[in-house]
């Protein structure tokens, strides 16, 4: 008997919610946000500013979804603040983005990132520290009581109590009337006529809990649902080992949706290698990278690790360890030598297989200064993440105080030790957790192309957060590319009237999800997302070739006709996960095609192909036409064809709207 089958027979209970299967429900608004965290909060709040009418869809409880839903400690580039000693031209002319990166996404966030911490106070979140708590810190500005992280010296990150952020934007949403639907999935984008690459005019979503159907019809829509994740590696139930700070709803739903309607997107060929489920809890463990930077690290016998400077000058006290070298004038947290921050000695690992330092190392805060300790245990560790219970509660309710206690590191390779630009919870170096597991590359490299406006290749559809291709700054460019995107999009919304959407593509999409609540037997949805895992592991690992990726589109093809057309959901909640697994295959079918696209290695995106070992920088992008995948070379000057960087940018902004 299929164990499915005999959970089903034996352990059944009755479903707690009215099942409302093929029952629809259809609105109307001017700006559709498909993703409600950090990003699509923003640009719900900015649309609503200026008088649009902003539905926001979500397949989890808006007032903790998304990546931050549960918190965040620290926060990029919010340069405008008052005591800044850079400006955003400063920063995109000293630092331009390389081919890979996308520079209006850049200069956006460092435009619009310290604008988002003064909504955050606007919306009633402190952001400052006013109760004096850190005020001998040498990272607490003295005047605007502001708090900074890693660098000290230029004041270019900043730390956050942010434990509760998701709840002050909810908050603020609902003040403005924006609407909101939680536990919505969305599955399809509406198109002018039915037609792929036509103007898109809303999207289509089920409840994960009653199975309804809604058809959202909208003058312009704002996809923000992230980056697809577990397409190598599928490990939920070890919860304490792959707990990371990722929503678990992350499928890929936008960059599909996007896919199936014509967007263009780019660079899905970037994946790196991962440890999977094999990873510690994230910032649970001894360490001294992220959240947990500058922690002191000893060895098995009390030996303190050294840390130096990026020209290997040793530096004496913790606080030096947020300084820029002599001659140094700034340091980016993991960025090259010119900009390189401290770090623990380069060579720690042969010195600990010569015998200098000896395993396990340990955490220890003992002989910190106190308000380093505070702002490791405390204030990041218990804002970033999922820290807030799973690891401060749980270390403090055992017992662990951190003026008295050390926390041990994991216990890995010497080739591991010191490198602080890869946390020991999760090394991300190919080989770390197992043959050929890998993830997409964090932050988002891959995704929708947008233009100035944030607006894809199809008319009345824009992208914000780690949806957009090469979002390199986590929540500050979420926020910030969503409160950009929210005023061009509503501004665009005004000159537009509502088109009726195609009612054969409403019918088709209907029949297409409820096919998986027929029939009473079949496979279960992790049995699908386990052989893709799978099929990726095996097809498109660390090192590609044009006959394996061809043979791994096959082989997800061959789960698409048989085992997916069998996959039977005896829920809402299991047909959300089901599609969910559907969206996790065509993510994995468009970056096969994005690999094979590649004809070339690279080594700054992890990309290895067997057949074509040359070094190249190749910019491409990829698209469906009448169903047919369509490869479009893009310019290196995609991003500053209109002109500088702030021309562009006060051209588009919308900052006077």
């Amino acid at each position: 008997m299929e164990y499915r089958k005999y959970l089903e027979d034996n352990l059944a209970q009755q479903w707690p919610y009215p099942v409302k299967y093929e029952q629809e429900t259809r609105e109307e608004c001017d700006v559709l946000v498909v993703g409600g965290g950090i990003a699509g909060c923003f640009a719900a709040i900015q649309a609503a500013k200026r008088g649009a009418r902003v539905i926001v869809v979500d397949k989890a409880p808006i007032v903790r979804s998304g990546s931050a839903g549960v918190g965040i400690d620290h926060w990029y580039f919010p340069i405008t603040h008052p005591t800044s000693e850079i400006s955003p031209d400063e920063m995109i002319s000293r630092y331009p983005p390389t081919y890979f990166e996308n520079g209006a996404v850049n200069y956006i966030t460092y435009n619009e990132s310290w604008p988002c911490i003064e909504d955050f106070e606007e919306y009633g979140m402190n952001t400052r520290d006013t109760e004096d708590e850190f005020l001998e810190a040498p990272f607490r500005d003295p005047v605007t009581k502001l708090m900074f992280a890693y660098n000290h010296t230029n004041k270019i990150y900043l730390r956050l109590k942010g434990a509760n952020l998701k709840p002050v934007l909810h908050k603020e949403m609902r003040r403005l009337g924006v609407i909101m639907y939680d536990r919505v999935m969305s599955t399809m984008l509406l198109t002018q006529d039915g037609r792929q690459g036509n103007r898109v005019i809303g999207a289509t979503g089920v409840n994960t809990r009653t199975g309804q159907f809604y058809v959202f019809n909208s003058k312009a829509t704002i996809l923000a649902t992230g980056q697809p994740i577990r397409l190598w590696e599928m490990a939920w139930e070890k919860v304490g080992s792959n707990a990371h700070e990722f929503d678990p709803n992350w499928d890929g739903d936008g960059d599909v949706m996007a896919w199936r309607a014509g967007a263009r997107l780019t660079l899905m060929e970037y994946h790196m290698g991962s440890s999977g489920g094999s990873r510690y809890p994230s910032y649970g463990t001894g360490n001294a990278n992220n959240t947990w930077y500058p922690c002191t690290i000893v060895d098995a016998e009390g030996k303190k690790i050294p840390w130096v400077d990026r020209d290997g000058v040793e530096i004496k006290t913790v606080d030096e360890r947020g300084l820029t070298a002599k001659g140094q004038d700034l340091w980016m947290h993991g960025r090259g030598y010119e900009i390189a921050g401290p770090t623990m000695v380069p060579d720690l690992e042969s010195r600990i297989m010569n015998g200098e330092f000896k395993l396990p190392f340990y955490a220890d805060m003992t002989e910190m200064p106190d308000y380093q300790r505070r702002a490791i245990f405390g204030l990041m560790v218990g804002h970033e993440g999922k820290t807030a219970v799973p690891v401060l509660k749980t270390l403090r309710d055992a017992g662990f105080d951190p003026e008295e206690d050390m926390l041990m590191v994991n216990v890995l390779h010497p080739r591991f030790a010191g490198t602080v630009h890869h946390p020991w919870w999760d090394v991300k170096i190919p080989g770390a957790g197992g043959s050929n597991v890998r993830d997409t590359a964090f932050l988002g490299y891959g995704g929708v192309v947008v233009n100035w406006d944030l607006q894809a290749s199809l008319e009345g559809l824009y992208a914000a957060g780690n949806l957009v291709n090469c979002d390199r700054y986590g929540a500050a460019a979420a926020g910030s590319t969503g409160r950009y995107s929210g005023r061009t999009a509503s501004k665009w919304a005004k000159s537009q009237q509502i088109i009726a959407p195609d009612e054969e593509q409403i019918k088709a999409e209907k029949e297409r999800i409820y096919s998986f609540v027929q029939g009473d037997a079949g496979y279960g949805w992790k049995e699908v997302q386990l052989g893709l895992c799978r099929i990726m592991q095996d097809y498109c690992g660390d090192y590609k070739s044009k006959d394996v990726l061809e043979m791994g589109l096959w082989w997800l093809n061959s789960i698409r006709e048989n085992e997916l057309r069998r996959t039977v959901a005896s829920n809402p909640h299991e047909l959300g996960r089901t599609l969910g697994a559907e969206v996790r295959l065509s993510v994995c079918e468009i970056i096969i095609k994005h690999c094979l696209a590649r004809k070339s290695s690279n080594e700054v995106i992890n990309f290895d192909r067997l057949d074509y070992p040359e070094q190249k920088d190749e910019r491409f992008a990829l698209y469906q036409k009448d169903g047919q995948t369509v490869t479009e070379e893009m310019p290196d000057d995609f991003y500053t064809r209109e002109g500088s960087y702030s021309e562009s940018y006060r051209k588009h902004a919308c900052l006077d709207d």
